[in-house]
Parts: structure tokens; C-alpha cells; sequence
């Protein structure tokens, strides 16, 4: 199906299943433990050994000697495998380093062997015997050292964008701030580590893992270990949170199957804790100079956003700069990237990559704006709205409430109650009320999927999509009951599997949209065949209750199957809607915190999210979406950092206990508003993403709320106690 005009009236606009906040329909097996995680497929395979990942001892440079001579006489040991007993190892597309490492290093923790056992036990006791030496080479492991050394990057995002004369405007402006500010290193944290499970059948294999992109992946593994893509099949129905972290094939997988081989039986590896920080992906820290000019009336005039971020050789920046070029009017503008080269782990997508950090920064500085200028943030923001992307203007947004949300969230938050900074008590609490606006772009994809009409009237959809916790299971279903006049219970979904039609998949905020709309496709498609089948005219023909009607007569859907089944397959193919309009969601966040006037402790107290985000699928999974993603922004505000040893280039504190993520007790009352709107420019399902733009903005407006309370402003996230203290106002 062709999507190259807006979409007009479609039968999922009836909204009797879509649109409606149904339970999981995976739910019970998650919560019974009969949905198999990665590590959890006992029954696929017969006697699975267990593989345990050796990774390097050093950040750069060589191993010079590599023994593994006790390892391999060690009880229960099959095989141990390394980049000498391998073959020759292809890399993917989507890694910039290779995933097993020798003898060149290329970062800390990288895997270099590979012990196959029995017993996980006997894995990892005889991991432990592996001898290594190393030649260490000296690595760049500090963005701010290497900062003069950054490279402008080459890829598909621009580095740099100017319109106008920002340098002229900017010196010129009546009010002018130029700041800078520093978003840390930060892990993906999920909960379910990266693992896979590997078997052989002759020289095909079968991985099932944890994976967030099925078909990238697919094609990544086949490059890899140098087989026909055909010869390689994924399996990955559930995981267990991902984060961005998982969109790509990791070391678990590759080894796995490299352990199998060399064993002759399936070979189960999981990534232990304490290797994940460094041997897999992480989000960048970034230095970003922001500098705005505006006029006494509040109209921005210039802005520029110059953002500093590192990787290995070959890996991309942090596109921190992506929101400013389209979220504020402003006529002189520009924006920059540049790339250090570091021999730190690689870095690469994690929630929201881009406008998560970016709006960490640019959502601090408009505050900071607001107060020169002597007015309220929001007011501040309003006035510098656009409808057209402020460098094309001739390109107008599809859909843009930013507005609205800031309105409708000042008023549901009582934004009239914030009082002037530091002056708000609650016994030994400094308390403060914070804001920041929430943009992340919503790009579509192309997206497959097969459907079948069983016999007994029911819907199989069948598409290699994949569920990180975020409910594709039931937004499919909801489509495809929607589409075909079926109760939900009718549907059955399959996802996750190589074998089906490849599809979006999870990441980049384009999954859900693009997904459901290729599943969309594939219903309309077989209510075509179904309509032609009975020589009705399936422009006007009706399903609905499990029928179909049209000239006169109701035919139920498995009456037309028959004994067998209709099955058909297609895929949602996007034009350049896209290019004409900018497609994007917004959103407004607002906090309450309350700072402890002798100790500096940080709470948050209190949350709301506005968010304008097309039609939502399914509301009760929004909303746990959204705060989800709120609650990742407390982290990120608060606590997250992956602390980097510049000597020996590694980062320390790489288990759940050393890297602090919220808990609980951290996690205040959360509210989400969703604003009604359907984006017929978007697809044929009118939605867009809204797992990522829950967290864009949300540290900032702690750190604003922070401000707020306490008249200290802090620009170097994390906002630990130490760099609250030295301002805290005197409480003796």
C-alpha cells in the first residue's frame, strides 16, 4: 500500500477497538512467566551449553599473548573460542567495533574469548583461568581534552545548518545569553541483559535473542559470520526493555553462535552485568555552547547551538542540536556538531539519541533567557512558536500544538502559583516549580506484515516487529481488529520472527506508527481478496461483528475462509509526505521539587506531562509509556552518570550498584494529558510515536524547578548535592 497523500476517512476512524485503553493482551504471560525471554527458550534446543565472555583487561592497544590451555582442560569445558580459532569475522553495518575483539583492542571490555561449558558454574570458573597479556597503547578518553581536536562528522544528519547571519544578529541583540553546559555518559540500564541462545542446522542457523530490529539485524549477523542472509533466522517475541540499546546485533549473539559451531550443540550466552556498561552501547556525553539573542519584546532574533560529543573511529555524534533547527522562530540561526575521536566503549542510540541531551541544554538556557528578559518561561516560549520549520519556512508542520500543551499544562499544574526563586519553605525544604517543552521528531518507515483468515473466522497477523515492553502486541491487534470488524479476542498476533515480513521495528519513535500501518495494510488487503471472493465491491463492502455485508447480504468471515485459509501479505510504503511537511511531536512538562536546604537532597515531587503526539492507540499503554519515560528523565536530572577513569579508559561504575537509576521511593505522583489530535498526514492510522518524547525535556525542567527552589543554577548534569551546596542560601 502506497502512502503518498493524506490519509482521508479509513475504517480505523470508527475508534470501537483502536483509541480504546485496553489491557496487554501479552499481559498474562508475562505475569505467569509463559513468555519466553531470550535466555528463557529451554524447550527449543535439546542439551543447550552455556557460554561465558572473557572481555578486555584494557581500553587500547594489542594482546600480546592469549592462553587459554586451562580454560579448555577445565571440567566441562567444549570449546573455546577466539579470534584465532573463529574464521574470518565480517563486521556489521551497525557496529562500529567489531564484537569480538583481538588482537587489536579497540575498547574496554570488548569480548575477546568465548568458554563453552556444561553448566553456566563450569563457564564461568574456567572464564576465569583464561590468561591474557597485554602491549596497552595510549587512548583519548576525555571529551573536554579532545575538544579542540573535534572533527566536523560526515552521515546522513547535517553537521552544520545556518540561515541568515547569526554571528551579526547575535551582536546586535538587546538581550543575549551564550552558555555552556555538559550532559554526562549514560547506560541503557534495562533489565534484561543482551542474550541469545544459538543452534546449527547444517549451515543454517536460528538465534533467539533479545533485538529490537529484526530485519537490521538479520542482515547484520549474516555479514558477520559471512552466511546468505536466508541462512539466518532471529527470534525475539519478548524483551525485556532495550532502550535503543538493543537495536543492533550485539557480542551475546555473535558468540553464541560462533560457541555453537564450535561445540556441534546449541550454546545459550548472556551478557553479565558488570561486562554491559562497557562492552556494549551507551549514550554520549556532549559539551554544547548555546547562545540565544532576543529583543525586549521576547522575540528570539538569533540562535546557536554548537554541540561537542566523542566516539571509536567510524562511530557518529550525538545530534544534540536536532531540536533547535526546528522547536523555536528565531530568523538568524545556526547549529554545529563536531566529533572527538575517544577509545571509550562505542557509543550510540539510547532513548530519544539527539533531543534527550540536546533539550537538556537548550530547555535550561530558555529558561535562563525568560529571566533576562523579566518573563515567565512559558509566556517566553509561546511567543517564539512557529507553524513552519524555522529553516524552511516553506515547509510547514503537519501537525504542531506545542502551544496548547504549554496552556492546557501551566493550567492543570497551577504555573500561577510559582513564586520567585528560593523564597517557597516547607519545613527544611526549599520548593520550586519547573517547566521545559518536550519536542522529538516522528519519522515513518517502511513496514510489512501477513495476514490470515483462519477457518473459524478468526485473524493471524504474523510481522517481524518486535514488543520491548512498549504493547506492540496489542496496538497490532487493535489494528487488525479495527480493520477487519473483529472483538480483539479474534486476533491472534505473532511478532518477532525473521520469518515474517519485515517490518519497522522498535526504535527511533517510528515503530508504532509504522508498524500498525503496515499491519493496516495487510488487513485492507485481505478484506480486498474477502470482498472479491463473495463479488462485493470492497470500496463500500462493510466488515463489522465478525461479518461481511454489502448488496443486500451478511456473509460471516468464516464462511469465507471455508476449510482452509486466505492469506495475503503487503506492506505500508511512505512518499514524500514527509519531505513536504515536517512530522514531529510536542509535549510540556512541568515539576514540583522540593530541595533539602541543609543537604542539598533533591525530590521530586510531583510530575505532569502535556503531550500532542497524533492519535493514541491505546491510552492506558500511552501512559505508562510516558512515564516511564519521566521517570528515566529523573535519572537522567538527578543521579545517572557512567563515570569515566581517564587513565585507564574504561567506566567504573558498570553494575546496577555503582550506576544510580530511579528506585521507588524516587518516583513521585505523575499525571499525562494527551491532547486530542489525528495526524492525516502521518499514515493511514493518524498516530505518531510518544515513548521518546515522554523523556524529551523532562531533566531540564528539574533543572529548572531546581533553579527555582533554590536560586542555584546548575549546568553540568548530573545535579548531584555537591553542586548544590556551595549556594544553597543560609539557613543558620
Amino acid at each position: 500500500m502506497k502512502f503518498d497523500t493524506p490519509a482521508g476517512p479509513n475504517p480505523i476512524d470508527r475508534l470501537r477497538v483502536v483509541g480504546q485503553p485496553l489491557d496487554r493482551i501479552d499481559g498474562p504471560h508475562k505475569v505467569t512467566g509463559t513468555a519466553p525471554y531470550a535466555y528463557e527458550w529451554h524447550d527449543v534446543t535439546e542439551r543447550a551449553a552455556y557460554g561465558h565472555v572473557v572481555g578486555a583487561g584494557i581500553a587500547k592497544g594489542r594482546i600480546a599473548a592469549l592462553d587459554t590451555s586451562a580454560a579448555e582442560r577445565a571440567p566441562g569445558v567444549l570449546a573455546v573460542v577466539t579470534a584465532r580459532n573463529a574464521g574470518e569475522l565480517g563486521k556489521g553495518k551497525m557496529n562500529t567495533a567489531t564484537l569480538l575483539g583481538g588482537p587489536a583492542i579497540e575498547h574496554y571490555h570488548q569480548a575477546i574469548a568465548l568458554v563453552v561449558a556444561e553448566t553456566f558454574e563450569q563457564a564461568r570458573a574456567a572464564a576465569a583461568l583464561v590468561r591474557v597479556t597485554y602491549a596497552r597503547e595510549p587512548g583519548r578518553f576525555s571529551l573536554h581534552a579532545e575538544k579542540d581536536r573535534a572533527i566536523k562528522p560526515e552521515g546522513d544528519t547535517p553537521a552544520d545548518t545556518a540561515v541568515g547571519d547569526f554571528d551579526s544578529a547575535f551582536a546586535s541583540a538587546e538581550v543575549t545569553l551564550d552558555a555552556t553546559y555538559t550532559t554526562p555518559d549514560q547506560s541503557h540500564a534495562m533489565m534484561e541483559p543482551m542474550a541469545s541462545l544459538a543452534a546449527w542446522d547444517g549451515d543454517h542457523v536460528t538465534i533467539w535473542t533479545s533485538n529490537q530490529m529484526i530485519a537490521w539485524s538479520r542482515g547484520d549477523v549474516a555479514r558477520t559470520l559471512g552466511l546468505a542472509p536466508e541462512k539466518v533466522r532471529l527470534v525475539s517475541p519478548y524483551i525485556g526493555g532495550g532502550f535503543g540499546g538493543k537495536l543492533f546485533v550485539r557480542a551475546d549473539a555473535i558468540l553464541a553462535a560462533l560457541g555453537a559451531r564450535a561445540a556441534k550443540r546449541p550454546v545459550k550466552v548472556a551478557l553479565h552485568r558488570p561486562l554491559i556498561a562497557n562492552n556494549t552501547t551507551h549514550r554520549p556525553a556532549t559539551e554544547q555552547r548555546i547562545r540565544i539573542g532576543a529583543g525586549r519584546d521576547g522575540r528570539i532574533t538569533a540562535i546557536g547551538h554548537e554541540s561537542w560529543s566523542g566516539n571509536l573511529p567510524g562511530g557518529d555524534p550525538e545530534v544534540a542540536i536536532q531540536q533547535t533547527r526546528l522547536l523555536y522562530a528565531g530568523e538568524h540561526r545556526m547549529t554545529r556538531m563536531r566529533l572527538a575521536t575517544l577509545d571509550l566503549p562505542e557509543g550510540n542510540a539510547m532513548r530519544a539519541p539527539g533531543e534527550t541531551p540536546g533539550l537538556m541544554a537548550l530547555e535550561i538556557a530558555m529558561d535562563e533567557m525568560a529571566e533576562k528578559l523579566g518573563m515567565d518561561p512559558v509566556e517566553f516560549r509561546i511567543r517564539n512558536d512557529t507553524q513552519v520549520d524555522p529553516e524552511k519556512p516553506e515547509r510547514p508542520f503537519s501537525q504542531r500544538q506545542l502551544v496548547e500543551c504549554l496552556r492546557q499544562g501551566a493550567e492543570c499544574f497551577g504555573w500561577h502559583r510559582r513564586a520567585a526563586h528560593g523564597s517557597v519553605r516547607d519545613g527544611r525544604w526549599l520548593v520550586g516549580l519547573g517547566m521545559a517543552a518536550g519536542f522529538r521528531n516522528a519519522p515513518v518507515t517502511k513496514s510489512g506484515a501477513r495476514a490470515r483468515l483462519q477457518p473459524d473466522g478468526r485473524v493471524t497477523v504474523e510481522t517481524d516487529m518486535t514488543d520491548i515492553g512498549t504493547g506492540s502486541y496489542t496496538i497490532i491487534a487493535q489494528t487488525a481488529a479495527e480493520t477487519m470488524g473483529l472483538p480483539i479476542d479474534q486476533i491472534e498476533v505473532k511478532l518477532g520472527d525473521s520469518a515474517f515480513p519485515a517490518s519497522a521495528g522498535s526504535g527511533g519513535q517510528w515503530g508504532a506508527n509504522s508498524a500498525t500501518a503496515g499491519v493496516y495494510a495487510a488487513c485492507m488487503k485481505l478484506r480486498e481478496v474477502i470482498a472479491n471472493r463473495l463479488d462485493l465491491d470492497p470500496a463500500t463492502a462493510e466488515f463489522v461483528d465478525g461479518e461481511v455485508r454489502g448488496g443486500g447480504r451478511a456473509v460471516k468471515l468464516a464462511e469465507v475462509a471455508g476449510d482452509g485459509q486466505i492469506v495475503v501479505e503487503d506492506a505500508i510504503e511512505f512518499g514524500d509526505l514527509d519531505k513536504r511537511k515536517q512530522l514531529s511531536t510536542f509535549a510540556a512538562h512541568f515539576c514540583e521539587v522540593g530541595v533539602d536546604a541543609l543537604t542539598g537532597e533533591t525530590r521530586v515531587r510531583r510530575m505532569l506531562a502535556v503531550c500532542a503526539a497524533g492519535r493514541i492507540l491505546n491510552p492506558k499503554q500511552a501512559r505508562s509509556q510516558v512515564i516511564g519515560a519521566m521517570t528515566m528523565g529523573i535519572g537522567a536530572a538527578l543521579s545517572e552518570e557512567l563515570a569515566v577513569d581517564e587513565r585507564l579508559g574504561f567506566f567504573v561504575n558498570h553494575d546496577l550498584a555503582g550506576y544510580e537509576v530511579p528506585v521507588h521511593a524516587d518516583v513521585p505522583e505523575q499525571e499525562v494529558v494527551f491532547l486530542d489530535e489525528a495526524d492525516a498526514d502521518s499514515s493511514p492510522m493518524k498516530a505518531k510515536g510518544v515513548g521518546e518524547l515522554g523523556l524529551c525535556g523532562v531533566s531540564a525542567a528539574i533543572a529548572n524547578a531546581i533553579h527555582n527552589a533554590t536560586g542555584v543554577r546548575v549546568r553540568d548534569y548530573p545535579i548531584t548535592l555537591d553542586k548544590l551546596l556551595p549556594g544553597l542560601p543560609d539557613v543558620a
